[in-house]
């Protein structure tokens, strides 16, 4: 019994030296400048654009996994990240297979600039790459390089207009590669204190979010693409309730707070997420409640013409409908009125932000007299 457990101790400690030798070459392997200007070759190729990375290395503790190091992606403005880390399955890696159970990003910072430019140059190689085609990949098939968890820690999008959201996120993916439970904290910009879940059921998702001291739930449906190249679809529709309007930016000074309330449906189609998104649809109908207007008292500025500024303008009714479609947006059916004071009309805000609409104002017999005894007439 002796002599066995000495040969059993024996056998695990040798087992124990290979498998830190085994460690110890593949760190020197993998942390060459070699591996690292391969991997930053093979990683410009897949996006067209060119991939700089800073350091790539083996984790031992607390599990075993690929980090790599400073990532920048050279668009303008450039896509960056601190450290990536993946874990493979090691369950999979005993039957013989390469499969992903965890991706780690922090520090992501995601300019809107960046990926226009990266969805553009995506869209380019696919031009190009039209003579050896991928054998398709049959609906429903098993994708073992998407890692069943993803964890965004700290992750930055700031918009064209210069607006910033920081949130972390969990993401857990079935096997086909379809989120199946999706966590969101918001951490600082707009939705700064806010949370959002999605979950999914088939090809159906329930969305719960809480922010501003109220909620947006609904639904949305997938419709996946019949084939490799075809088009995929979505709709949904939300309910927002009780909604505060200055927490949906991170404005210092917000020009409008109020409680939101709106019922929105939407829908899209595209063969890429970028295809989505530039061809979404929208509609919502909404009112604010206890609406407020900050930086202008309205009913002072008319009678003053212009020559009062500050203060604030209590709104009796703001109410409208709003319609998107990619990045364009028409406001309608627009009303609004404060005492004696009411507006009503229709905005629209092309892709490019240009401004265009009409909007009537009709200023009550009482501000009208006071304007006539100003001007004389």
């Amino acid at each position: 019994m002796k002599r066995t457990l000495q040969w059993l101790t024996l056998a695990l400690l040798l087992l124990v030296a290979l498998l830190a030798a085994g460690v110890w070459a593949l760190q020197r392997w993998v942390e060459g400048d070699d591996f690292r200007a391969r991997a930053e070759r093979e990683a410009s190729a897949a996006l067209g654009v060119k991939v700089k990375l800073a350091r790539i290395g083996v984790d031992v503790w607390p599990l075993p996994a690929l980090a790599v190091a400073g990532v920048q992606v050279d668009t303008r403005p450039a896509l960056t990240l601190e450290r990536l880390v993946l874990r493979p399955a090691w369950s999979g890696l005993l039957r013989g297979r390469l499969e992903l159970a965890t991706l780690l990003l922090h520090g992501v910072t995601l300019p809107q600039g960046g990926i226009d430019a990266v969805l553009v140059a995506l869209q380019k190689k696919k031009r190009e790459t039209t003579a050896a085609k991928r054998p398709e990949t049959a609906a429903g098939a098993t994708l073992p390089y998407i890692p069943a968890r993803t964890v965004l820690d700290s992750l930055t999008w700031v918009s064209a207009q210069g607006t910033r959201i920081t949130l972390d996120a969990d993401v857990r993916l079935s096997p086909q590669g379809l989120p199946d439970d999706v966590s969101v904290q918001f951490l600082k910009g707009a939705l700064q204190g806010g949370s959002a879940r999605l979950q999914r059921e088939g090809n159906a998702w329930s969305v719960d979010m809480r922010v501003g001291g109220g909620t947006i739930k609904g639904a949305m449906q997938l419709q996946p693409a019949a084939q490799s190249g075809a088009k995929f679809s979505i709709k949904g529709q939300l309910e927002t309730r009780a909604v505060e309007v200055a927490a949906l930016t991170d404005a210092p000074q917000p020009v409008l707070s109020g409680r939101l309330e709106a019922d929105t449906t939407f829908s899209g189609q595209g063969v890429s997420l970028g295809a989505l998104v530039d061809g979404l649809q929208t509609q919502s109908q909404f009112s604010v409640r206890h609406a407020v207007v900050h930086g202008v008292d309205l009913a002072k500025a008319v009678k003053t013409i212009g020559l009062n500024r500050g203060g604030e303008t209590r709104l009796d009714t703001l109410a409208g409908q709003v319609t998107t479609r990619g990045r364009a947006i028409q406001l309608s059916n627009l009303v609004a009125s404060s005492g004696v004071l009411s507006a009503t009309g229709a905005v629209t805000v092309a892709a490019s932000r240009a401004l265009s609409g009409r909007v009537n104002v009709n200023l009550g017999d009482k501000v009208g007299e006071g304007l006539k005894n100003i001007f004389g007439k």
